[in-house]
């Protein structure tokens, strides 16, 4: 994760304030927030693992691997939710994520292999390289990339999703459930619902193992407490 100014967490701040007047409770979403890895069904006897990426992020670039070899290991004991999480600091990222959920509704199947991709290129969408491109060049350089994930003929569609309020506010709506659980940087790592240490780093695939193997063991899945808890 990039060094977070002040900013970030005023923004935070501003956000927990909003959500504190009982008038903004129509807000909450009527689904649960994020992706959930090869469509699993992470609520039923299995070890939850919820990611903050921000798909622009190197550090989260970074994550991705270790923690997708851990889950074809541990997998069907293992389950992941991926939210994304725009950092403010990244000039794109919003529009990042926002395309993630385009992907999302127009083929579910598709939407980690956008988020891959967005990590293989995310350097040509970086703030310097981008300081003279407008947002709709943006867009459409993005709706090219979200169609080779799901196919050409999703082109048009892409970039009409661009235009969808309902892409729009659910990428809202991720930004403000991570904010809502205390997430100001990427990536961030639930474990049962448990913050891991060391937030806003990569975890290695060793340190993955560590942490995973104990409670894949157990064969409730939820009973250990977390060693670093203790």
């Amino acid at each position: 994760m990039a060094k977070a100014s002040i900013f970030p967490k005023i923004l935070l701040l501003l956000l927990f304030s909003s959500q504190l007047d009982p008038s903004k409770a129509s807000s909450v979403p009527s689904k649960f927030d994020g992706f959930a890895y090869n469509g699993s069904g992470p609520w039923k006897d299995s070890v939850l693992i919820e990611a903050f990426f921000d798909p622009l992020c190197p550090d989260s670039r970074d994550s991705w691997p270790p923690l997708k070899k851990a889950l074809e290991q541990f997998a069907p004991r293992v389950s992941l939710i991926v939210h994304p999480f725009p950092l403010p600091f990244h000039n794109n990222a919003y529009l990042a994520c926002r395309a993630l959920h385009i992907a999302n509704k127009l083929n579910s199947s598709s939407t980690y292999d956008l988020l891959e991709l967005f990590f293989k290129y995310q350097e040509k969408y970086y703030n310097g390289p981008t300081a003279s491109a407008s947002r709709i060049a943006i867009q459409k350089d993005m709706s090219k990339l979200g169609a080779f994930a799901l196919g050409n003929s999703f082109l048009a569609d892409f970039e009409n999703g661009f235009q969808d309020s309902s892409t729009d506010s659910a990428a809202r709506i991720s930004y403000r459930y991570g904010s809502s659980r205390g997430v100001y940087g990427a990536p961030f790592f639930f474990v049962n619902g448990f913050l891991l240490p060391d937030a806003g780093s990569p975890l290695s695939y060793t340190q993955w193992i560590n942490i995973l193997q104990p409670l894949v063991e157990n064969s409730g899945g939820r009973n250990p407490m977390l060693s670093f808890y203790l």
